[in-house]
């Protein structure tokens, strides 16, 4: 059987049209996908360092331990609450998840610098947990910052 030339170009544009509407889905799922997945990320990081508030503030042995030994005991361990208060709210706002970001980048690698300097891997025998915990936090934080990278003011001055 052949087909008229109009037959064939109606059935080349509906195929394209189809593919188009696929490509277009594919694309929309994609977008949901990297929204829900920053989202995520996001929550992940703000939970870990809002969790960690309860045993800065209530000056729970280990908190106490860890800020001895550094030299940063009692003033230090509430600064340092405080500014992880604050990063965890500023991931959770739109607007602010960059500078959350970054504040968390600075506290996390600052715990990690006292961890391999001063305090060693292990605290009281909790396998590393603590170690391990702030570097997931501060990769996780450099991945948020890079993903957020078009919002920040002062690299992207937008008229």
């Amino acid at each position: 059987m052949i087909k008229t030339k109009l037959q064939k170009a109606h059935l080349l544009l509906f195929s394209k049209e189809i593919n188009s509407k696929r490509l277009m889905h594919y694309s929309f799922n994609i977008k949901i996908m990297h929204k829900y997945f920053f989202l995520l990320l996001r929550l992940i990081v703000a939970a870990i360092l809002i969790q960690t508030l309860r045993f800065k503030f209530t000056a729970h042995p280990d908190s106490v331990y860890i800020f001895q030994t550094v030299g940063l005991e009692p003033y230090g361990r509430i600064v340092i609450g405080v500014l992880e208060l604050i990063a965890g709210i500023l991931l959770l706002i739109p607007k602010t998840i960059w500078l959350g970001a970054t504040l968390t980048i600075g506290v996390i690698g600052s715990a990690i610098f006292m961890h391999l300097t001063k305090l060693g891997i292990e605290i009281n025998n909790d396998s590393g947990i603590l170690f391990t915990t702030a570097v997931v936090t501060f990769i996780i934080s450099v991945i948020i910052l890079y993903m957020s990278r078009n919002k920040i003011p002062l690299i992207n001055n937008k008229p």
